[in-house]
């Protein structure tokens, strides 16, 4: 029987495939349950190959979680043709479908990955930030005071938070989640202004134009 004939590929071509493969493979499988000579032989390469791209399962897994908040933050940037209010409202829509099509992945990231790997500490705090800033882009603030940014980054968690319980409890309506979401920006940030009178001007703007009703 003829063996069947391997697809040549670029470099970042095959690299974005494994990465891809990766992303299915620990949606579905925990790490300890995945092996190198797996990845290669669900990707068609020798484990030669697969080791010219990474090093070894613990930089594939690494890598992985790299291309997977790469996606999500590309998912999420939200989209200056729409309405403040409706921009949000966007981003915690696909922030959602994300976690819904990839809840293993998401779930063993926010819940095991540093365990795993501690590089994945920096990758998710990178995230994190660029999420934030997403935000502070509408205002055109390049520092935020210490209050914005604690808001902001408490909100950040309470999205996290809330995406992995919903994994766990997925009888919680999606509608409804992302309502609440949404809710706690807005109320979050009215503490913000109620605490720091000097932001209160561009953070009440802020939040008539990104509440749950001003869509």
């Amino acid at each position: 029987m003829v063996a069947p004939r391997r697809l040549r590929l670029g470099t970042d071509e095959r690299r974005a495939q494994l990465l891809e493969l990766g992303i299915k493979l620990f949606s579905t499988t925990s790490y300890d349950d995945i092996s190198i000579d797996d990845v290669a032989e669900r990707a068609g390469i020798s484990k030669g190959l697969l080791y010219h791209y990474f090093q070894g399962k613990r930089e594939f897994y690494v890598e992985t979680i790299r291309e997977a908040s790469l996606q999500l933050r590309r998912l999420t940037e939200p989209d200056p043709k729409l309405a403040p209010a409706s921009r949000l409202r966007a981003a915690v829509d696909a922030h959602l479908n994300y976690v819904q099509e990839h809840g293993p992945v998401y779930s063993a990231i926010y819940r095991s990955g540093v365990a795993i790997a501690p590089e994945v500490s920096a990758i998710l705090e990178e995230h994190r930030e660029v999420v934030m800033n997403y935000f502070l882009h509408d205002l055109q603030i390049a520092k935020p005071r210490p209050i914005l940014r604690g808001a902001l980054r408490a909100w950040i968690s309470m999205v996290e938070g809330a995406s992995l319980d919903w994994i766990a409890h997925p009888e919680l309506k999606r509608d409804a989640l992302r309502e609440l979401l949404i809710a706690g920006y807005a109320a979050m940030l009215a503490k913000a202004i109620e605490m720091d009178p000097k932001t209160a001007r561009s953070l009440e703007n802020l939040l008539r134009r990104a509440g749950p009703d001003a869509a």
